[in-house]
């Protein structure tokens, strides 16, 4: 009854149109104050303990600030000229550059809608300017970006670790090489169609220009290496890279490429300057300038945006955590999992269920919510059917691309829709065939554990320890 009450006060409110993180609560308060022992006290201490006692939640508020940097700066346009410069000579070309562009943002945001909002804003209008029609580039885009919860650093990620209690470095690790494999499986379909319908080609800009745009991209790229190398390496804590990708970010972006803040828009070099002093008074001004960033209007902003996204994301988790508390009170995963392993359901069986309830889920609710309460009650049950955490980790994390791509709640639709200015109806059609190839993808990551543990394992042998210690 306890169960019943829960899930079904749950549904009632989130379809009544209740925000999920009041849904959480409300449910979780209630069921305690109606069928258990805790008292009002106990559950104000589980809520506040949800965000001090968990490490790796420090780590979301840090990434959210070095997007929102990032996103507002130009980082999004080197990069698209540096694609571009890349592989626009291919037939394709422009959308396969798109991707490529994608996938270097998602490695600095971190956000799929926001790598959606920075990348589309720009190629999807170049993309018809070039010749491709419009559905074709946003569907592409719309898939493209859901990479920014797969490639690591994933806010997503850092979730399902707080949830499951799993290492964060490990599931980074783990969504690397499914991440370059989607992007290369898009590229792959993006080629076909394009020989296909014989779309656009553009001339090869030359090496020198090649250089250029990655000199210039090089800024924004370097926040994928100081990030991921300093886990990969085990030089630092996801929490500890994403402090300093917060503070690269707003390096780069005030000062580095002065795209916003006191210095926007002046030169590094003035006209009739040598570099020794232009040098020497940048130096000299470094200090100034960034005592004036502080008050800068641009940078308060920014810094605001990203304490709100930061503060309605830990409020969700909040009381999703709570929610998982009554769970684990009530033993409810622990009963589930009698249950299905009584059934005697192959792990390849329980994985076809996992995926049909996520990708039912993702029409309805928002990634974090769905994971922080999903993945309590999954855990146990798979870790019973020997199937490896961080494996049912990324599957969960594919299984939530997915979802941005699935109606009626699907994010990045709704970004797609305000780039182009067309109907939901239209967007979801554009995504459509990407999206069953996604779903493709997602067979590929249930079925072949090693695409997702090979770069983990890997690691660990380096490091000196045994695979799966």
């Amino acid at each position: 009854m306890t169960i019943a009450f829960l899930f079904i006060l749950l549904f009632v409110l989130i379809f009544l149109g209740m925000p999920i993180a009041i849904s959480l609560g409300l449910a979780s308060i209630s069921t305690i104050l109606l069928f258990s022992n805790d008292s009002l006290g106990s559950i104000a201490l589980k809520f506040f303990e949800s965000q001090s006692n968990h490490y790796t939640l420090l780590a979301i508020p840090f990434f959210i600030l070095s997007s929102a940097f990032l996103s507002t700066g130009g980082v999004a346009r080197r990069l698209i000229d540096f694609a571009i410069a890349a592989v626009g000579h291919v037939r394709g070309g422009l959308a396969m550059a798109s991707v490529l562009a994608c996938m270097l943002f998602a490695a600095v945001s971190g956000s799929s809608p926001a790598t959606v909002a920075a990348i589309g804003g720009i190629v999807i209008a170049g993309m018809v300017r070039a010749g491709y029609p419009m559905a074709f580039g946003a569907g592409v885009i719309t898939t493209a970006g859901t990479l920014g919860i797969l490639i690591p650093p994933s806010i997503v990620m850092l979730v399902y670790s707080a949830a499951t209690e799993v290492s964060a470095a490990k599931m980074f690790e783990a969504g690397f090489i499914p991440g370059i494999m989607m992007g290369l499986l898009l590229m792959i379909a993006i080629y076909i169609v394009a020989r296909v319908k014989k779309l656009p080609a553009q001339a090869f800009p030359g090496f020198g220009t090649l250089i250029s745009t990655g000199w210039k991209a090089l800024g924004g790229m370097m926040l994928i290496f100081i990030v991921l190398g300093s886990i990969y390496g085990g030089v630092a804590s996801p929490t500890e890279a994403a402090a300093v990708a917060a503070v690269y970010a707003f390096f780069i972006a005030v000062y580095g490429y002065r795209d916003i803040g006191p210095l926007k828009g002046k030169p590094w070099i003035k006209e009739g300057e040598n570099i020794g002093a232009a040098v020497v008074r940048n130096l000299l001004h470094f200090p100034q300038a960034m005592v004036m960033s502080v008050g800068n209007e641009e940078v308060r902003k920014v810094v605001l945006d990203a304490a709100k996204v930061s503060i309605m994301l830990l409020f969700i988790i909040g009381n999703a955590m709570l929610f998982a508390h009554v769970l684990t009170t009530e033993r409810i995963p622990h009963h589930i999992a009698e249950a299905i392993v009584q059934w005697g359901l192959p792990a390849w069986g329980f994985l076809i269920i996992v995926n049909l309830l996520l990708l039912a889920a993702g029409n309805f609710m928002e990634p974090s919510a769905i994971l922080l309460i999903m993945a309590p009650i999954l855990f146990p049950i798979a870790v019973k059917l020997g199937i490896d955490p961080i494996h049912l980790g990324i599957i969960m994390v594919v299984n939530m691309e997915i979802g941005m791509l699935t109606p009626p709640v699907g994010l990045n639709l709704f970004v797609t829709s305000g780039i182009t200015g067309k109907s939901m109806g239209w967007v979801i059609k554009a995504a459509l065939p990407w999206t069953l190839l996604l779903i493709f993808f997602l067979m590929l990551i249930t079925y072949i554990p090693q695409i997702s543990l090979a770069l983990p394992e890997y690691l660990d042998q380096l490091r000196g320890f045994a695979p799966g210690s």
